[in-house]
Protein backbone atom coordinates (compact mmCIF):
# COMPACT_ATOMS: atom_id res chain seq x y z
CA UNK A 1 0.00 0.00 0.00
CA UNK A 2 1.36 3.42 -0.98
CA UNK A 3 1.36 5.59 2.13
CA UNK A 4 1.94 8.82 0.20
CA UNK A 5 -1.29 8.48 -1.78
CA UNK A 6 -3.43 7.69 1.29
CA UNK A 7 -5.78 10.31 2.73
CA UNK A 8 -4.67 11.50 6.15
CA UNK A 9 -7.83 10.07 7.74
CA UNK A 10 -6.90 6.62 6.45
CA UNK A 11 -3.34 7.09 7.72
CA UNK A 12 -4.61 7.90 11.21
CA UNK A 13 -6.99 4.94 11.13
CA UNK A 14 -4.18 2.54 10.16
CA UNK A 15 -1.84 3.99 12.81
CA UNK A 16 -4.49 3.42 15.47
CA UNK A 17 -5.28 -0.08 14.19
CA UNK A 18 -1.62 -1.12 14.29
CA UNK A 19 -1.17 0.45 17.73
CA UNK A 20 -4.12 -1.50 19.11
CA UNK A 21 -2.88 -4.69 17.49
CA UNK A 22 0.59 -4.15 19.00
CA UNK A 23 -0.97 -4.00 22.47
CA UNK A 24 -2.49 -7.46 21.93
CA UNK A 25 0.30 -9.21 20.03
CA UNK A 26 3.73 -8.65 18.51
CA UNK A 27 3.69 -6.90 15.14
CA UNK A 28 5.53 -8.50 12.25
CA UNK A 29 8.58 -6.78 10.81
CA UNK A 30 6.52 -5.69 7.80
CA UNK A 31 3.82 -4.23 10.04
CA UNK A 32 6.41 -2.35 12.09
CA UNK A 33 7.95 -0.90 8.93
CA UNK A 34 4.51 0.07 7.62
CA UNK A 35 3.69 1.67 10.98
CA UNK A 36 6.86 3.77 10.79
CA UNK A 37 6.00 4.92 7.26
CA UNK A 38 2.50 5.87 8.42
CA UNK A 39 3.86 7.82 11.39
CA UNK A 40 6.34 9.67 9.15
CA UNK A 41 3.53 10.57 6.72
CA UNK A 42 1.39 11.86 9.59
CA UNK A 43 4.20 13.92 11.13
CA UNK A 44 5.15 15.37 7.73
CA UNK A 45 1.52 16.40 7.25
CA UNK A 46 1.40 18.11 10.66
CA UNK A 47 4.65 19.97 9.89
CA UNK A 48 3.37 21.09 6.48
CA UNK A 49 0.11 22.38 7.99
CA UNK A 50 1.95 24.15 10.80
CA UNK A 51 4.35 25.81 8.33
CA UNK A 52 1.38 26.97 6.28
CA UNK A 53 -0.21 28.53 9.35
CA UNK A 54 3.03 30.27 10.33
CA UNK A 55 3.51 31.65 6.83
CA UNK A 56 0.03 33.16 7.00
CA UNK A 57 0.82 35.16 10.15
CA UNK A 58 1.64 38.83 9.71
CA UNK A 59 3.41 40.74 12.45
CA UNK A 60 1.96 44.11 13.38
CA UNK A 61 4.02 46.94 14.79
CA UNK A 62 3.00 48.39 18.13
CA UNK A 63 1.98 52.03 18.00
Amino acid sequence: MDVDSMKIEAVIEKINMLYNKSKEEELTTEEKEFQQKLKKRYIDNVKRNFRGQLEGIELKKKK
